[in-house]
């Protein structure tokens, strides 16, 4: 087995977030999870296939050894997006070019089998190291995050700190903007559109209502900032309303999506601000169907984290926009950072890959990791 050969198996294994694809023979993270399975415990992990969701499970592997060491985990997310769009075939797992292409080699399973590959060299030597590293595969993480928020929930207590697979290049993502969804709701009277005075137009109420929103909002936003992440966002995402050209429509929504900084959360929930202004300006919304995560920032002091850094010498610490499981994690007290090779830039494409030589250098960089444990004495 190489890490190559290893992300083509998993790339051949089609685990589509079923939010995405809630029918189809792609969607789902179970047959992915009962791959992996086996193949844990043939390296001496005791594996659980925890079901968050009716057949999608997170799957926890923890390492053979005592119970006793100070434990951290190795976290990549099962599922991807959806293959809508692609111009390649998304389960190939072809190389070429060098480059290994399909749905998920960025995002994630390419930091997936790297974490995987360091986990098998070392496999010898993980009842004997000081520290437990287990493996652990959220379900979910592409829509709304159920697997780590239930991680978080029932296991965070048992981790000191946890290293989630992302696309980064391999820097160590330690800070990350919030994010909230959210849909905005308005209401208004349907008539024929012949005479359009004797309704209410509720498309037009909505964007006269988002026109003000996205003026007010981004300059309050503005002030909440970071020295990395930079300041708080608003994006007006969708808008949707209207049944007939023809008829005055009477219900219109949007969709926003807030990007908020960590000193943000500490005032207050971004959701109180939105309805502050809408109160504020007699607005005539409703705030409907939210979900988000939160910030996660972990002190750059951090001696898990400074631990780490002594044992790697390329690693930059930096901060993203985007959000992961990491966040939830953080949020119920465990220390969790991103970290994984290939670029954020190739999630998500039409053409999905990870450069061969990227993932070669993510392997070693966790294989280093794992070997370098040896040394963390007196935790």
């Amino acid at each position: 087995m190489t890490v190559t050969s290893l992300l083509q198996e998993l790339i051949r294994i089609p685990s589509v977030n079923p939010d995405a694809v809630p029918e189809g023979p792609y969607s789902g993270e179970a047959a992915l999870a009962a791959h992996l399975a086996p193949l844990l415990q043939s390296w001496g992990f005791a594996v659980t296939l925890e079901e968050v969701q009716p057949n999608r499970p997170n799957l926890i592997a923890r390492a053979p050894g005592s119970d006793e060491r100070p434990r951290i985990l190795l976290g990549p997310h099962l599922d991807t997006v959806a293959i809508d769009g692609m111009t390649i075939d998304p389960f190939s797992g072809e190389e070429r070019e060098g480059r290994i292409w399909g749905r998920g080699s960025s995002d994630t399973k390419g930091p997936m089998a790297a974490m995987l590959y360091a986990l098998y060299q070392n496999r010898e030597r993980l009842a004997d190291l000081p520290v437990a590293v287990d493996f652990v595969a959220f379900m979910g993480e592409e829509s709304r995050q159920p697997g780590s928020k239930h991680f978080a929930k029932h296991h965070a207590h048992e981790y000191q700190f946890a290293l989630i697979g992302e696309p980064t290049s391999l820097d160590l993502v330690h800070t990350t903007k919030g994010s909230l969804w959210t849909t905005v709701t308005t209401s208004g009277k349907a008539t024929h559109a012949s005479q359009p005075h004797l309704g209410e137009n509720a498309i037009l109420k909505l964007t006269a209502s988002l026109d003000l929103l996205n003026r007010k909002l981004t300059n309050r936003l503005a002030t909440y900032s970071h020295p990395i992440l930079g300041h708080s966002t608003l994006n007006v995402g969708t808008i949707q309303g209207g049944s007939s050209t023809n008829i005055v429509p009477d219900y219109a929504e949007a969709t926003l999506d807030i990007r908020f900084t960590p000193d943000l959360q500490q005032v207050g929930d971004p959701q109180d601000l939105l309805q502050q202004l809408i109160t504020e300006h007699k607005l005539p919304l409703e705030i409907a169907h939210t979900s988000g995560a939160p910030p996660m920032d972990v002190s750059s002091d951090n001696p898990w984290l400074q631990r780490i850094l002594a044992l790697q010498t390329t690693s930059r610490l930096v901060g993203a926009p985007w959000f992961s499981d990491a966040a939830h994690l953080n949020d119920a007290g465990l220390p969790a950072i991103c970290i994984g090779p290939g670029s954020i830039d190739q999630a998500h494409t039409a053409d999905e890959f990870i450069q061969t030589t990227d993932l070669t250098e993510g392997a070693k960089w966790f294989h280093h990791l794992i070997g370098g444990l040896t040394s963390f004495e007196n935790l």
